[in-house]
């Protein structure tokens, strides 16, 4: 038996490395497990997030938002660019070079907080031991007091669309391509079909996006999902609705997606499809029967509020447990279960988790909308406040869009904001403070807010709750 640890840690993505740094922190002799590594052999942390998902795809949307504005939007401004050359590969070393630096800096975290990094394939065993099987093939088996597993998810495959390598890829090969694809397809109008349907219309492809679903963004307030449908479909994004892929054909570098929607049976050919119909957690080989540790049937694994599964000791978070797979709720998840074994008591708002979804404009939601609030039988006043009123925006061209906030009608505590505008992944942020802090909607109304900023919308959103927007004229009038 090799060395004991307080705290050994699987994975080290957002919620992994978190939960890490947080338990050494405290004062755990802390180990955490990682079985990435780059073509040099050498370990890589930082997990989906950091090196095939939320970084990598945020350099790629911004790189290619600049080459959009610089081909499309200078005109108005007085500015002639003349002719403008876009390399790819540029893109792509930016991108990485981002990744290489983040991922880097998480290894100095774990050097100054006396993480162990242990690299290798884990496994949970009876009794809070961890197996941990090299690249080598070599095995060893940790002792730990409590373990926290964090090994998050992976895209989800279809049969109609099995991948094909550099023709139809996941999100993953999403981010690799070497050219800009003169046709593309994407499988599911979600948030990362849209955030990569995004970037590659805006470099020129000509993009088709196929839901299955009637629905667009179904999670979405639906006032805010019909504009953000309208302004995606200005943009270029093809989004077809109720079109169900129900087979692929690949010749050469051509893909031929067969599907059926409305109007019967169709066929779209392109040159890359991307599939992106959701992602399911990784659990398959990380637990051992007897261990105590018990999944659902699609492999989730069972936890309380407290992230704790039923084997005392063994805590599990992030994209293998319950609720949205989202960075920042795992992230969160890793702070408390750390917490939790030090013996505090911290606990994780479940109600109050943001969404963002990284298209221009941004959408970012945080507590109800308005049809969850009528299902529920909820009586709520609404205050809407559309960016093309707001200074700030005009003047940058940021005019698409507005705030909705939704207050209790019987306190007047907010209860839920979706946003649809520039910035709108930190202005949710304003509200969601709001909201932990329990307040209504006449205390972000009395809030001073600076001006000019995009943040007015907020308030001029919460002034329109009460019924004395000053920048529009109020639907309703309030005392």
């Amino acid at each position: 038996m090799s060395e004991k640890f307080d705290v050994i840690v699987i994975g080290s993505g957002p919620g992994g490395y978190v939960a890490a740094i947080r338990a050494a922190q405290l004062g755990l002799k802390t180990a955490c497990v990682e079985k990435w590594m780059d073509t040099d052999g050498k370990q890589v942390l930082g997990g989906t997030c950091l090196n095939i998902g939320c970084i990598p795809s945020k350099a790629l949307l911004d790189t290619s938002h600049r080459y959009h504005d610089v081909t499309h939007s200078m005109d108005v401004h007085g500015i002639e660019t003349g002719k403008v050359k876009f390399d790819v590969s540029k893109m792509m070393a930016r991108k990485d070079g981002i990744v290489k630096q983040l991922t880097g800096g998480i290894a100095g975290l774990f050097q100054a907080n006396k993480v162990k990094p242990i690299q290798g394939v884990a496994k949970l065993l009876a009794g809070k031991k961890v197996e941990v099987t090299a690249a080598d093939g070599s095995q060893t088996v940790y002792e730990a007091d409590n373990v926290i597993l964090a090994s998050g998810s992976v895209p989800v495959n279809i049969p109609p669309a099995p991948l094909v390598d550099g023709v139809v890829v996941d999100s993953t090969g999403a981010l690799e391509f070497d050219s800009v694809p003169k046709r593309l397809g994407v499988i599911g109008a979600g948030v990362i079909g849209l955030e990569l349907g995004s970037v590659w219309s805006r470099l020129g492809s000509e993009v088709v996006v196929l839901e299955a679903m009637d629905t667009f963004l179904p999670m979405v307030d639906k006032a805010i999902a019909k504009e953000a449908n309208k302004i995606l479909g200005k943009q270029g994004l093809d989004i077809r609705l109720n079109a169900r892929v129900t087979g692929t054909e690949v010749k050469g570098k051509k893909v031929t997606v067969n599907f059926v929607d409305a109007e019967g049976d169709k066929t779209e050919e392109f040159d890359k499809l991307i599939v992106c119909v959701g992602r399911k957690p990784v659990t398959d080989n990380l637990i051992a029967a007897d261990s105590g540790v018990n999944l659902d049937e699609r492999g989730f694994i069972f936890v309380n509020e407290h992230c704790e599964t039923e084997a005392p000791g063994v805590y599990a978070i992030g994209d293998i447990v319950r609720g949205p797979m989202l960075a920042h709720k795992a992230s969160e998840e890793g702070v408390m279960a750390a917490e939790r074994i030090a013996g505090q008591k911290p606990q994780v708002n479940y109600d109050l988790v943001p969404s963002v979804i990284y298209t221009h404009p941004e959408i970012a939601w945080v507590g109800k909308n308005e049809e969850q609030l009528k299902s529920e039988g909820i009586e709520f006043n609404p205050g809407v406040f559309p960016f093309a009123a707001v200074g700030r925006a005009l003047a940058s061209g940021e005019g698409e869009g507005m705030v909705k906030l939704l207050a209790d009608a019987k306190t007047d505590r907010i209860i839920g904001c979706t946003i649809i505008g520039p910035n709108a992944a930190d202005l949710v942020q304003q509200v969601l403070i709001a909201m932990e802090f329990g307040s209504t909607s006449e205390d972000l109304a009395l809030t001073m807010f600076g001006h000019p900023t995009f943040s007015e919308a907020v308030h001029e959103a919460a002034l329109d709750v009460q019924g004395h927007a000053i920048h529009k004229v109020s639907r309703k009038k309030r005392k």
